[in-house]
């Protein structure tokens, strides 16, 4: 493990930024930026337009690791190059931002009120891969709709145990239970994730030290005892599609969790923007995601 990387993530200032659209969310990623599914045929010109969207942002004078702690990759972006130097390097040696894999390969069918991550039978290879590429961690999502004991244990049994094998490997887990903001029993439901979550970090030994990434609470400051956790490095917010406005108040209002936004970082950045226009929405979005990280 890079203990400057973990300096960074467990006291500097700052937010991580979400870079892990995939194949189901990629398309809606590529719409909201300009481009429509018009303008692609393939996967893989699909995924390489994605990849100059993120390209641009991580090389843009704005995005740097002064604001910006940690980007969480998409696989094929790991794999792929940033101005001739492979993505997870490029963001440590150029832009001092530590590099995160998304690791989990989508969601199972809902039951209980819950999706549980599919399988992940190349999880070993993957994390020896992104070991190789300078990769400091992992994420992994699931989501919770309803307040269903037996939902919540599946969702916080799996992730904790893959959780284990991702310590294991010399990485850092950001395990991430989200809470479907539309979910009619949203407080009801992050109440028992937060109990199941407590319980198994009680189980973790020293040194087995995790990261959770939680849905905007609707109590004002209510994961702070995860963040006062000692196995717990971090605690980190998805947007969960509110907007970035919404997300942002929400945000100020928790003193000590950071934003982890995805399509609130992204918001009103197009592919028809030039580069001037660009780098200046940019750096209005970190400016303001950064601000309420640092409330």
């Amino acid at each position: 493990m890079n203990e400057q990387q973990l300096r960074k993530i467990e006291s500097e200032k700052g937010f991580i930024a979400a870079l892990d659209q995939s194949g189901g969310s990629t398309p809606k990623a590529l719409e909201l930026y300009g481009i429509g599914a018009k303008e692609y045929s393939t996967d893989e010109e699909m995924f390489t337009l994605m990849h100059e969207m993120r390209s641009r942002m991580i090389t843009s004078p704005a995005f740097d690791g002064k604001r910006i702690l940690g980007v969480i990759l998409f696989e094929q972006t790991m794999d792929r190059e940033i101005a001739g130097t492979g993505s997870g390097e490029y963001l440590w040696t150029q832009k001092h931002v530590v590099p995160f894999l998304k690791v989990d390969k989508g969601l199972a069918d809902e039951a209980d009120g819950a999706q549980v991550m599919k399988p992940m039978p190349d999880l070993d290879a993957l994390l020896a891969r992104a070991e190789d590429h300078g990769v400091f961690g992992t994420k992994m999502r699931s989501v919770i709709k309803t307040a269903s004991d037996s939902g919540v244990d599946a969702v916080i049994g799996q992730q904790f145990d893959i959780a284990r094998r991702i310590l294991g490997a010399g990485l850092v887990p950001i395990i991430e239970p989200e809470v479907d903001i539309n979910s009619p029993e949203k407080a009801a439901t992050e109440k028992l994730v937060k109990d199941a979550i407590l319980a198994r970090l009680d189980g973790l030994a020293d040194g087995e030290d995790v990261m959770l990434k939680l849905t905007l609470p609707e109590q004002d400051d209510y994961h702070r005892e995860l963040m006062e956790h000692p196995r717990v490095l971090r605690v980190v917010a998805l947007s969960g599609g509110y907007s970035r406005d919404e997300a942002d108040a929400r945000l100020a209002r928790n003193p000590g969790l950071i934003a982890s936004f995805s399509r609130a970082l992204t918001e009103g950045l197009t592919a028809q923007m030039d580069d001037d226009e660009f780098d200046a929405a940019l750096d209005a979005s970190i400016a303001s995601i950064y601000a309420a990280s640092t409330t």
